[in-house]
């Protein structure tokens, strides 16, 4: 699409250097509906697939700022998945029983089962950004963690997890607008809260923090993207798309029939009716 969107491992990243208001070949919602339309079709098709080749799961890992898209990104694009195969975690501050374990026992605890999807809306990133910012842990300790959440992914790759993260990219400005508009919002301003205006002035820290995920956690099995996002519609097309070329990629099949149905379609075939079974 123009801009360099996948992290190739061993690159260092900048968020400086990435347009967040990018919108390629695209210079109005308009024209992407088409192909959005098509690319959500795709996905809807290849749920199913998925589900029946029953060899893979894919994960879907969504971080951004606050006001960022993650849940405009989830209700626009990703409505189109089946509801009994797909289920989306949200995380928060981790509870009391979260905290008597080690910080990835509840993600591992809802990583989606084979054949269906997992959306995180936040995720074990969390651990390696607030904690950090907020000087919530010493920094050997969230130091260690980038090494230990990339032995996870690798381990989760390798039990046919299909890992895609997608960090959504905005600039403080449209952040700022946006964080405006739910705060006047009589329908939006229940989700406000006095600690999102907080976390703004750690802006700069938490580019930090993301170039150092982004740089050190984008691996061949479990890339990053940088997903220019200070315009929605061009998000979700870039995220359809990924997706899309994720699930393709995988080469699953539909499952062969057993003998007895293949007689019982050839049959149906040649009857045009229901065949009668003993």
């Amino acid at each position: 699409m123009g801009q360099d969107l996948r992290v190739e491992p061993g690159t260092k990243v900048d968020l400086k250097d990435y347009d967040p208001d990018y919108t390629g070949k695209y210079r109005s919602e308009q024209d992407t509906l088409e192909e959005l339309g098509k690319l959500k079709e795709k996905l809807f098709d290849l749920q199913a697939l998925m589900y029946a080749d029953n060899r893979y799961s894919l994960l879907i890992v969504i971080q951004a700022m606050d006001a960022g898209g993650k849940d405009g990104l989830i209700r626009s694009v990703m409505s189109i998945f089946n509801p009994q195969g797909c289920q989306v975690t949200s995380f928060k501050g981790p509870s009391d029983e979260e905290l008597d374990h080690d910080y990835l026992w509840r993600i591992h605890h809802v990583i989606p089962r084979k054949g269906e999807i997992g959306i995180f809306n936040r995720s074990h990133y969390e651990d390696v950004l607030v904690v950090r910012v907020h000087d919530l842990v010493a920094k050997d300790i969230w130091k260690a963690r980038f090494d230990q959440i990339n032995d996870f992914e690798t381990y989760l790759a390798a039990n046919n997890v299909v890992i895609r993260k997608f960090y959504l990219h905005i600039s403080k400005k449209e952040q700022e607008e946006r964080i405006l508009k739910r705060l006047l919002d009589p329908k939006k301003n229940w989700k406000f809260s006095a600690a999102d205006l907080k976390e703004r002035n750690h802006w700069n820290d938490y580019m930090d923090a993301f170039d150092d995920v982004l740089t050190k956690c984008s691996t061949k099995q479990a890339p990053w993207y940088i997903v220019p996002s200070d315009k929605k519609w061009y998000r979700n097309l870039v995220v359809a798309r990924v997706l899309v070329e994720t699930l393709e990629s995988l080469n699953m099949k539909w499952p062969e029939p057993s003998p007895e149905v293949k007689e019982l379609a050839k049959k149906a075939q040649l009857t045009g009716k229901l065949p009668e079974v003993p």
